[in-house]
């Protein structure tokens, strides 16, 4: 019998805790991958005014170069005309995000009020759930994801704060289309 030095032997690559993060972080990630349709409602600050909208939530796997490295398409559109996007134009009526994992954070080509890239720090509650948290520009914002009902649902609620002021909340209800 050969005695082994576990650790010496158990070398998995430079990084083994964020191998097994990422692969977490993938396999929840992929739980997401499909047409989403999503019923919104939005708390606005400076209109003490709430809306309802129905959207469309296209999310997307691409092809990686890397084995390490998990890109993602999020594509949007409304499922028809609404004036909330001509009271408030700020809002995109519709877009796309491209974005990768790297570690415990999301790296994104760009936010959804601004077309700047950015980083979003992934905090895992539990194996249905992610909190997503972002700053860039004078926007902090938070947002909790959490799939329910074998994935089939999915609720979403954000937090955006502006320079410290609580500006946006939103709820979003959102039932799987297709895969």
């Amino acid at each position: 019998m050969v005695a082994i030095n576990s650790k010496k032997n158990l070398h998995f690559g430079e990084n083994p805790p964020e191998i097994n993060l990422n692969s977490n972080l993938k396999r929840w990630f992929s739980r997401n991958i499909g047409l989403w349709k999503s019923n919104r409602t939005y708390f606005l600050d400076e209109q003490q005014k709430t809306y309802n909208l129905g959207m469309n939530l296209n999310i997307q796997a691409l092809e990686s170069k890397s084995e390490w490295e998990s890109y993602y398409k999020f594509t949007w559109y409304p499922e028809k005309k609404y004036n909330f996007f001509d009271e408030n134009p700020q809002y995109k009526e519709r877009g796309e995000m491209r974005a990768f994992l790297k570690g415990h954070q999301l790296m994104r080509e760009n936010f959804y009020l601004s077309n700047v890239e950015g980083i979003s720090n992934i905090k895992q509650v539990d194996e249905h759930e992610m909190i997503f948290e972002s700053s860039y520009k004078d926007w902090y914002i938070i947002e909790h994801t959490r799939l329910v009902d074998s994935d089939n649902y999915r609720f979403r609620v954000i937090y955006s704060w502006n320079k410290n002021k609580l500006k946006i909340v939103e709820n979003h209800h959102e039932i799987k289309i297709n895969k």
